[in-house]
């Protein structure tokens, strides 16, 4: 039996068919990166601040992450967080609390995520790979706090980026070693040791502790050049 004997008369072929309306949906998608591009392209430097949505105001993380987003608003980063709960709001509060501005990329989410009150720009989304490119299209670095698999995906795919020079070489930064420990551990002794990575590729990450220790490792990585990208890392930016 072929497969199109399962599918309804005229799935195929029939654009009138509600699923042919899908196409459509390109140009709303076309729209999510037109805006967010028109309103966060003057945003720079700035940094990504990934984490938990699920850590309370009370929790040591919270506290270290606005620490780390004070210190770079401070010293002139826009600061890039998720603009939901959690660790993604200790990061817009510390930036709101310091001198450059604190941005949120809200998604929107089934179970309504609420956008937390620490935002001087606040873009919403309704496609998580659209909120994912802003984040590395606008990154002079990323700092990735503890969290669950929404971290995880952006932490990987951040290194996929890099990796494979789909993105320019910036720092990618983990805090708080001891939570990332066993992480580390498998890399090493499953990933490269059966050649799944190179060990070089591990290089691609920090792991630092101290909120200081971050702002300086940024810019000892920048202390040679501009935050900015150059001619060549612009163009492979455009084919992110």
């Amino acid at each position: 039996m072929n497969v199109k004997d399962k599918l309804p008369f005229g799935a195929v072929t029939n654009t009138s068919h509600p699923n042919g309306r899908e196409s459509w949906r390109i140009f709303g998608i076309m729209a999510e990166f037109v805006e967010a591009t028109e309103r966060l392209n003057a945003i720079r430097p700035a940094v990504s601040i990934f984490g938990s949505a699920r850590i309370e105001q009370d929790h040591p993380y919270y506290a270290l992450t606005e620490r780390i987003a004070r210190l770079l608003s401070d010293a002139g980063f826009a600061v890039i967080s998720g603009g939901g709960p959690g660790i993604m709001e200790a990061a817009n509060k510390g930036a709101f609390l310091g001198k450059s501005p604190s941005v949120g990329l809200n998604i929107q989410l089934p179970l309504e995520q609420q956008a937390n009150a620490y935002q001087d720009i606040s873009q919403s989304f309704q496609h998580f790979f659209a909120r994912k490119f802003m984040f590395v299209k606008c990154a002079s670095a990323y700092v990735v706090m503890p969290g669950g698999f929404g971290t995880l995906d952006e932490l990987l795919e951040a290194m996929t980026l890099v990796q494979t020079r789909k993105s320019r070489q910036i720092p990618i930064i983990l805090v708080h070693g001891a939570f990332w420990r066993g992480l580390l551990d498998w890399f090493r002794d499953r990933l490269v040791t059966e050649k799944m990575i190179s060990p070089e590729d591990l290089d691609l990450i920090q792991v630092i502790d101290e909120p200081e220790g971050v702002v300086d490792a940024i810019f000892k990585h920048f202390e040679t050049r501009g935050f900015m990208p150059l001619p060549e890392e612009h163009e492979i930016m455009l084919n992110l």
